[in-house]
């Protein structure tokens, strides 16, 4: 009998503490290479632990609600004999501590990993515990990385908070809401929100809907979970303004048909030229391929274009990210935006995917409306949402004929953008979709 080898979670990018979702094997199953084992969950991505080798699993390690980490321990493989000589290296673990808990329950208590800072904004999260005072070596405060993650979005210094009233002192979802009440209430006296002082909102009505008919509960996915809290703190802490324009369109979706047509075995949608003309329009207002540093005090310039593209789930809203936007022809983003999209919605997306976005394109053209203010993906400055095309009467100086006409709405930043330049951004961006030999210069 071979000796038993361990597998464990691999690179798993900037992501700590994701939740098991389910178990695709059990003790005693025969495995090939690459099969998946367990499934996680991150906050927009869904990621399989795959086996090393072929082999039987002799022992699984976690289970339903378990939280792990790049390093963790999930499985032994008794390995077959052709690969029980050189099993494939595994990464190096890293300090970690699984509890168990119900995986649609963000705010379940889970142990806290102590790791270092990191600076990537967009980490799932990747905080060192906060610890209240007076702080001790003996009773550290607890808290899951969801419940920190709800902490920051609502401004709220764990350090204000005593006690826990979770399992062995943890703190839950409901400490940080009823911090913040008593905070609302003024019985908190100086213990206010450290980083909302200056929004001084009343406490979220409690409402007995029953009272007034009947009603059914339904829980919300973990990604409109995650992606509620973001949206919340974006639009509450980016000063949106939103421009709108139209781009007339007659002609490039006359050419988009027609290379469609040529390439069948691909879907060209006025995406991959939205795609192309952001470049450009992004080269020209290079304010826009940008982000403010921690401190809001410097802009940091990007010199790389990756366009993000909100992609439509069953689950709820996911933002791959198309890289090097800028050295693909229309084709290849035609091929690359069907692959990213297809994953997307089979829940296969790796963190890696939904990284490193400079600008986010949302289209709802193939949906309907005239006109939506779309809400900045943070750290970006800026995004562009599309709505349906129509056509309608122009005037050309001489008559009014009919043009198909594209609906454009520029949410920017405004401590970063000015209002003339997002004008301007938006009459560019019309004006390289209205004529689109302008994208070859």
């Amino acid at each position: 009998m071979a000796t038993p080898i361990e597998v464990k979670v691999p690179d798993i990018g900037n992501y700590q503490d994701i939740p098991v979702i389910e178990l695709l094997v059990k003790p005693g199953d025969s495995v090939k290479k690459d099969q998946g084992l367990v499934s996680l969950e991150s906050d927009k991505a869904t990621m399989e632990v795959p086996a090393p080798m072929a082999g039987i699993i002799r022992s699984l390690l976690v289970k339903l609600g378990d939280t792990v980490s790049e390093g963790s321990l999930v499985a032994t493989i008794e390995p077959a004999d052709a690969e029980a000589a050189a099993p494939s290296p595994t990464p190096k673990p890293k300090p970690a501590e699984a509890a168990a808990a119900s995986p649609a329950a963000v705010s379940a208590p889970a142990p806290a990993v102590a790791t270092a800072p990191r600076p990537d904004a967009e980490a799932f999260v990747a905080k060192p515990p906060i610890t209240a005072a007076p702080v001790t070596k003996e009773a550290p405060l607890h808290a899951s990385p969801a419940v920190r993650l709800f902490a920051r979005e609502l401004g709220v210094d764990l350090s204000r908070i005593s006690v826990g009233s979770g399992r062995k002192n943890r703190l839950t979802k409901e400490d940080v809401q009823n911090f913040v009440k008593r905070a609302l209430a003024g019985s908190a006296g100086s213990a206010a929100p450290a980083s909302g002082d200056g929004l001084r909102l009343l406490p979220w009505p409690q409402v007995d809907f029953s009272k007034f008919g009947a009603t059914e509960s339904k829980a919300l996915s973990r990604i409109k979970k995650i992606s509620g809290a973001n949206l919340a703190r974006n639009w509450a802490m980016i000063p949106h303004v939103t421009q709108n324009d139209e781009a007339d369109i007659t002609e490039m979706e006359a050419f988009r048909k027609k290379l469609g047509e040529e390439n069948k075995e691909l879907k060209i949608t006025p995406l991959v030229f939205l795609i192309r003309a952001c470049v450009a329009a992004l080269k020209k207002f290079p304010s826009f391929n940008a982000s403010l540093d921690a401190g809001g005090e410097n802009l940091i310039l990007k010199k790389y274009f990756h366009i993000g593209i909100a992609v439509d789930t069953p689950d709820g809203l996911v933002v791959p990210v198309i890289r090097d936007a800028d050295q693909k022809g229309l084709v290849d983003l035609a091929r690359e935006l069907g692959e990213i999209s297809a994953k997307a919605r089979d829940k296969k997306l790796g963190p890696a995917d939904m990284q490193g976005g400079c600008f986010s394109i949302s289209s709802l053209g193939g949906i309907g409306g005239t006109g939506f203010t779309p809400i900045i993906n943070a750290p970006e400055v800026a995004i562009l949402g599309v709505s349906k095309s129509a056509m309608k009467p122009v005037w050309n100086g001489k008559e009014f004929t009919p043009r198909l006409m594209l609906p454009l709405s520029l949410s920017y930043d405004h401590r970063v953008v000015d209002g003339a330049e997002a004008a301007r951004f938006a009459a560019y961006l019309a004006q390289m979709l209205g004529d689109i030999r302008r994208l070859l210069l």
